[in-house]
């Protein structure tokens, strides 16, 4: 990517293997991290609504993975000292704790300790989750205190935003935040050396949604959907090779299991992608409730196709979410552009008032998703054939419950407080500035105590 230097993560993926075509079962944090953990597509196990249900456990049989591992010896670590907030998130949609065991009636917990790893853990895994490029109040900190800030002049805009100045330091701001991750993977993987455990750990580096900006997180287009996969450290891996491979994230939960010669569970919905076997067609993904917006949408991905079904249609793609509007500066101002007549037919589509129905996009001719060839009668087998193929995915991951106890987002009443409380903060956020939003919140609570 333009402007951007990952000298860590770019020595990773010459060492071992790199796959481009790895998608998210969802493109929104919680649902996502939930099939994650337990291999299970989010809906299949209910807990494909934004961080809801988290009182209720998990049906039977499911469980999460670190279960598994725990059980055949492993010692199961979440988070790291050295990283941005301690790296302890876990953020899944079913009941659970950070640590203690699991029995999924009366304990829940998902890691064995927090923070460290030495020889004595060993066999161990390791969940770090580097925050650091998920939207936060910090993202002009680390811009500010970034000896490599990167330059405007070098970045490459896509084509769906329109070239301004608030929006272009937005995308370096973006990227200033993967080189901190990138540094963060340097500092683990010197440190795996140090302690004499690199010749015998296995890293993988991946996301768990798309990039936190128009069309990326909480939207099934290509931006929300694709994530980074890089693994090293694997004997049967030569080094440096890159595969085109379609892999689901459920895929990597599976891998891991196999890896460590734990038996695969049947009701995970991912395989090993290492497996002699391994040949994904396609990605069933599938967009729920985030926050306060009811949304349902799904999409079946493939390294040629993107077919999307948006059985909510009359919810725009902006629809004006709370939280968002703290972390979007670029939709902001291009709000304003639209309204003044200054986006292109590819800028101006994300504003439309409501969804299309369908969309169908050829992503080796088209990867910005630009042309929606739905309604394009020289693609209607194509057409066709990715309807009946989200259909059969439909029917396999129907839940298997159906109780539903969302949370009401704060947001929304830190952004009326915000507009009623602090104007002049308002129209600023208006004009595309970061105001913050954990230090509003902050002081929200401490007012209406």
């Amino acid at each position: 990517m333009a402007g951007v230097k990952t000298p860590n993560l770019d020595k990773m993926a010459s060492e071992g293997m790199r796959f481009t075509n790895c998608f998210v079962t969802s493109p929104i944090c919680s649902p996502s991290r939930s099939a994650m953990m337990t291999g299970a597509h989010q809906v299949k196990i209910n807990a494909h609504h934004h961080r809801s249900n988290r009182n209720v456990p998990l049906s039977d049989p499911y469980k999460p993975f670190t279960y598994w591992l725990r059980d055949a010896g492993y010692t199961c670590i979440l988070g790291h000292h050295g990283v941005m907030g301690k790296g302890r998130k876990t953020d899944v949609n079913f009941k659970h704790d950070k640590t203690g065991p699991w029995d999924g009636k009366e304990y829940f917990g998902l890691f064995d300790k927090l923070d460290n790893f030495d020889l004595s853990d060993a066999p161990f895994f390791a969940q770090i989750q580097l925050n650091a490029s998920h939207r936060g109040d910090w993202w002009d900190r680390i811009r500010k205190e970034s000896k490599t800030q990167v330059s405007l002049d070098d970045i490459d805009l896509p084509p769906y935003y329109a070239k301004h100045p608030a929006i272009e330091l937005d995308w370096a701001k973006y990227l200033d935040q993967i080189e901190y991750v990138d540094s963060e993977v340097g500092m683990i993987l010197q440190e795996l050396e140090d302690k004499g455990l690199a010749d015998n750990t296995i890293v993988i580096f991946i996301g768990d949604n798309g990039r936190c900006n128009i069309r990326g997180k909480g939207y099934l287009h290509d931006p929300g959907l694709r994530i980074s996969l890089i693994i090293k450290g694997v004997e049967e891996v030569e080094q440096g090779i890159v595969s085109n491979q379609v892999v689901s994230a459920t895929d990597i939960t599976a891998t891991i299991l196999d890896l460590a010669k734990v038996e695969i569970p049947d009701y995970m919905t991912g395989s090993s992608f290492l497996s002699d076997e391994f040949d994904r067609e396609e990605v069933y993904a599938a967009r729920d409730l985030w926050d306060e917006v009811e949304e349902e949408s799904k999409a079946i991905v493939t390294e040629k196709w993107k077919y999307i079904r948006n059985d909510m249609a009359e919810v725009p793609w902006d629809a004006h979410q709370a939280y968002l509007d703290f972390y979007r500066p670029a939709v902001h101002v291009m709000r304003q552009l639209k309204d003044m007549g200054k986006l292109d037919e590819h800028q101006e589509k994300f504003f439309s008032n409501r969804k299309p129905e369908e969309e169908l996009y050829d992503l080796q001719n088209d990867p910005f998703e630009l042309y929606n060839l739905a309604s394009d009668l020289n693609y209607e087998s194509t057409l066709d054939k990715m309807r009946v193929k989200l259909n059969k995915y439909v029917e396999a991951m129907a839940p298997v419950s159906n109780i539903y106890n969302p949370v009401q987002p704060k947001a929304v009443e830190i952004l009326e407080w915000v507009k009623v409380e602090k104007p002049k903060r308002y129209q600023e956020m208006l004009g595309g500035v970061e105001i913050g939003f954990q230090g509003l919140a902050k002081e929200y609570r401490q007012k209406v105590k």
